[in-house]
């Protein structure tokens, strides 16, 4: 049963991926035709500052999973109840200290944002650090249990849940851009769609995975031991909001709200593609702790630590040919003349973030081992030195100098330092990990070169340009890696949701 749940949340987590990139690439440029450069920079910014918050998790998400997964491993259900209960009560207050920070963000807006805002963006930005706030502060609380329904594996839900939200927020985001309601219309739109994805969440914990929340025999001793799990998810939390937050706010300061825009659309690209790469890993922390709880070995954990990463290489490098042979045409006909320079700021972004991300299953494997403090530390350190280097970067060359920095930061941490840490001290089959990639670059890059010369050939720009060599790329990408990068078990996963259907029809 969690086999079929981990497949059908691998499918439907592409699939909500492909629909989520489809409504986005449509909605996008009619949003930023609605709004302008400056609202939809003053917009960005104000996401990425109330973002910050986030940090107020404390990393708490990650070990409601790990230990709610653990719990039942051991069949301890007393525990797992008591662990609902004193997490509910940690998230509440979390909630409400979060509105607190929220209100000092909004009276000291005006120093921060005087010298590149005029007085009525301030005014608008205010209202949008209102909103914003609201809907973490609630979502707190109520955060708990989408953690609680990955920890059972119950993927397809969650899965096909997302897949409504993603055709309900266009539905109720155009009409309001049409009606003229802009930023601040999108923000109060959001929060309710989130709070009311939240709430089917709750219903579906109690009413059908019949979850139990209990506060009168709380351990409290355990949260040591939670605390100490968490405290390194937090300082993830913080580098995650460092690295890809630190860009925008350096730019808002220095540049004002057009910089802000473009790299905010580099920015939204980087997101897609991050979250291509994670829709598996992503779905293996439950049973990683349960191998762990078992007593699996090393060469199991590197045996999957392979095997989902060749899974994400094969589609991420996809994703990465496609947008460097069409990315710049794209950007022009999709945003916009004036958010070109983003294709070069994307480009330094996620070249060398494809390395780290394609090995992300090894951050579930320390989590679940609960091994994550080096991780977490080391790249704390190498974040503050991105904040040291995009600054001074960013006044000289605006987007591009803060994505430069950032690349810094993934080349020593995510490739140079986490492999030898890997390999050194979780134990994990490294080298044999880098095999398996080389042998599935050298049909990529031959693929890349013949439809790059292709497009060469052929000339042109616009729409006609891209969709022709979106083609062909493809066309030639999939029929090569069939026969010359995939392995059995790779070919079966992408066939299993047609047998699936045969099956059932």
């Amino acid at each position: 049963m969690h086999r079929d749940q981990i497949k059908a949340g691998a499918v439907l987590s592409y699939l909500s991926l492909f629909l989520n990139t489809f409504i986005y690439l449509l909605y996008t440029p009619f949003m930023l035709y609605k709004m302008g450069q400056s609202e939809y920079g003053l917009y960005s910014l104000t996401v990425t500052v109330v973002g910050y918050l986030t940090i107020l998790d404390f990393g708490f998400g990650g070990a409601i999973v790990r230990y709610t997964a653990k719990y039942r491993s051991l069949s301890d259900k007393e525990k797992e109840f008591n662990l609902n209960g004193m997490l509910l009560i940690i998230y509440t207050a979390i909630g409400i200290a979060t509105a607190a920070a929220g209100a000092l963000l909004y009276v000291n807006a005006d120093n921060m944002f005087s010298a590149t805002m005029t007085t009525e963006e301030i005014s608008r930005a205010k209202i949008l650090i209102l909103l914003l706030v609201f809907n973490l502060a609630a979502s707190f609380p109520l955060s708990i249990f989408s953690s609680i329904i990955t920890a059972y594996e119950e993927f397809i839900f969650s899965k096909l849940l997302n897949i409504l939200r993603i055709l309900i927020g266009p539905c109720i985001l155009i009409p309001l851009l049409l009606a003229g309601y802009r930023a601040v219309g999108m923000a109060a739109a959001t929060t309710v769609l989130n709070l009311a994805i939240l709430l089917i969440n709750m219903w579906f914990c109690f009413a059908k995975i019949k979850i139990k929340v209990w506060f009168h025999d709380l351990e409290f001793g355990m949260l040591t031991e939670i605390a100490a799990f968490s405290f390194y998810g937090f300082l993830n939390i913080i580098v995650d909001r460092i690295t890809w937050g630190a860009g925008q706010f350096i730019l808002g300061i220095v540049s004002g709200t057009a910089a802000v825009a473009i790299y905010a659309v580099a920015i939204q690209i980087h997101n897609l593609y991050l979250s291509f790469s994670t829709a598996i890993s992503g779905l293996f922390l439950p049973k990683l702790t349960a191998m762990f709880t078992n007593g699996a070995t090393d060469k199991e954990f590197s045996d999957l630590f392979i095997k989902i990463g060749r899974i994400q290489y094969i589609i991420i490098a996809y994703i990465l040919g496609g947008f460097l042979l069409i990315g710049q045409e794209f950007i022009n006909a999709w945003a916009g003349r004036e958010y070109e320079s983003a294709f070069l700021i994307t480009c330094v972004l996620i070249i060398p973030f494809t390395f780290p991300v394609i090995q992300n299953t090894g951050i579930s494997i320390l989590q679940a081992q609960n091994r994550q403090k080096f991780r977490s530390v080391m790249y704390l350190g190498i974040a503050v030195v991105n904040v040291a280097i995009s600054i001074p970067l960013g006044k000289l060359y605006g987007g591009l100098g803060c994505a430069a920095g950032t690349a810094v930061e993934l080349i020593i941490g995510g490739i140079v330092i986490m492999n030898i840490y890997y390999y050194k001290k979780i134990h994990l089959d490294i080298p044999g990990f880098w095999k398996e990639i080389i042998r599935l670059t050298i049909p990529m890059a031959a693929v890349f070169c013949c439809c790059y010369a292709i497009s060469r050939w052929i000339g042109g720009n616009g729409v006609v340009f891209i969709l022709t060599n979106a083609l062909i790329y493809t066309a030639v990408y999939i029929p090569v890696m069939w026969f010359f990068g995939m392995n059995g078990y790779e070919k079966a996963l992408l066939v299993y949701p047609l047998k699936r259907l045969r099956r059932e029809s």
